[in-house]
């Protein structure tokens, strides 16, 4: 068996790659909690449903979560909300455990899963500190006509493999094809995974961080910028900005921050 060479950490949260290096940037402020981003995806990605009995079971499966939280004491507690999904890691520590290489990182700076090649260890869902890779326990299936909507260019995961997030994968190489059709870069913005185009808010933005002058790049930057778990050194290509809380802004002003 092959493993999955480890990579070093860098203090570069973006490191470069040959070509582009695909990232997201999550306006927290912006996230209203409605989960348009998480039905967007199950739609497109071809997701199992989630029964209510997958759901007592714990079972439930979703590329993309949307984390609550409250903050404050009732009647004053304000609810907060946080999309979670694969970090694309620059430094992935799923990548490292995988005993048959299902899991690398490919030149455009995406973890990708290779499908056919998984073979059901979860040694990878056991590493991941973010808890964004699922297990399929069951073979996945539509009753009609639901079974109609399933999209051609993604294909359907069967039981006893792990998944996770892609980027939606498929458009980008989609994309990347018309372009070079056509002998052009690829432009910002013209490239959209489902949850970014389905957001009414534009809480997601999608885009290459290896162009400077990308909308992603630019916010990626911002003082509001951070990173889920920075401490762990997994670089992750997406980037989160901090709630900008009104009732707190004298008080920042006030210290220097």
């Amino acid at each position: 068996m092959v493993a999955a060479a480890a990579t070093l950490p860098t203090d570069d949260p973006h490191p470069e790659t040959d070509g582009h290096r695909w990232g997201m940037v999550i306006d927290s402020d912006k996230c209203t909690g409605c989960q348009a981003c998480v039905v967007a995806c199950q739609s497109e990605n071809n997701l199992a449903l989630n029964e209510e009995n997958r759901v007592i079971e714990r079972r439930a499966k979703t590329w993309i979560r949307i984390e609550r939280y409250w903050e404050g004491e009732w009647p004053n507690a304000k609810a907060r909300f946080l999309p979670v999904l694969c970090q694309h890691c620059g430094n992935a520590p799923c990548e490292t455990v995988c005993p048959v290489w299902a899991t690398y990182h490919n030149p455009d700076g995406l973890n990708v899963q290779v499908y056919n090649r998984c073979i059901g260890t979860r040694f990878c869902a056991n590493a991941c500190p973010y808890s964004v890779r699922y297990f399929n326990f069951w073979e996945p299936e539509w009753p009609s006509p639901m079974d109609r909507q399933l999209n051609p260019d993604v294909t359907v995961r069967t039981k006893g493999i792990v998944e996770k997030c892609t980027f939606c994968i498929h458009r980008i190489n989609r994309t990347k094809r018309e372009a070079d059709r056509d002998g052009r870069p690829v432009a910002d913005g013209e490239v959209e995974p489902a949850c970014v185009q389905a957001c009414p808010t534009t809480a997601l933005v999608f885009g290459d961080l290896n162009d400077s002058d990308s909308k992603v790049s630019e916010l990626s930057n911002s003082k509001r910028a951070y990173s889920l778990l920075d401490a762990l050194g997994t670089t992750p290509a997406i980037t989160y900005l901090k709630k900008v809380d009104p009732s707190h802004v004298d008080e920042h002003e006030e210290h220097g921050h």
